[in-house]
């Protein structure tokens, strides 16, 4: 999962970006307003953390210019602005959440997590199709209960696909959900990433769209 990370303190940013790895994320990570806005106009992002008191841009206008925009990435509004008024609005500008620093690592993770599944429809936190389960908080996955070993990149592009089960996804889109800032990319990455979750679950859960991408279906074809 893909996110963004606007923070210009530079060691809290650092300490965050590590921290979000460490839990699954892909974090890119900028240090001022205006770089927000353009990441936010550009990337297709799952969602972002967004810092109020950036430098160049605050973060609020920045946040109001993408909403203007029609940009609707989930935004979880980071700041030390604890007053209602600030919070209200934030929430009014077009954050999705508030959260007031110092803010705990994993309640972090788990807000951004809820941010994803309400942009996408999923109410619960487990997602699932085709006797698939996978829980984004532990990172684990089981087919008919039980347990599939999966790599970081797998799992992420399984998480991917449920989410957006029904929708065919291209290669292009597939790389951007996967991959952040400077990370090589190999022509075919998606291509084996793809040959091995048929291969560890099932040929029929990914369907090849021809001369499009790709598409997981709730149900298995019949």
């Amino acid at each position: 999962m893909r996110i963004l990370l606007a923070e210009d303190d530079l060691l809290l940013g650092d300490g965050l970006k590590a921290g979000l790895q460490q839990l699954g994320f892909q974090v890119d990570w900028v240090r001022d307003g205006e770089a927000a806005e353009r990441e936010l106009r550009g990337q297709p992002y799952a969602a972002a953390v967004l810092d109020l008191g950036l430098p160049r841009k605050d973060g609020l206008d920045a946040l109001s210019a993408v909403r203007r925009a029609r940009v609707t990435t989930p935004v979880l509004v980071l700041t030390a602005r604890d007053a209602i008024p600030d919070r209200i609005r934030g929430l009014d500008t077009g954050a999705d959440d508030y959260v007031v620093k110092p803010i705990d690592l994993h309640e972090l993770a788990a807000r951004l997590r809820a941010l994803v599944r309400r942009a996408h429809g999923q109410p619960q936190e487990i997602l699932s199709a085709q006797g698939i389960v996978l829980d984004p908080a532990s990172r684990t996955v089981r087919k008919d209960s039980l347990p599939v070993a999966l790599s970081t990149r797998e799992f992420d592009l399984l998480q991917t696909f449920l989410l957006n089960a029904g929708h065919v996804l291209t290669r292009e889109q597939l790389e951007q959900h996967l991959y952040s800032w400077g990370q090589e990319v190999d022509s075919n990455a998606v291509e084996v990433h793809v040959h091995n979750l048929r291969r560890k679950l099932g040929s029929g859960l990914i369907q090849t769209v021809r001369g499009v991408g790709y598409i997981l279906l709730r149900e298995a074809p019949r």
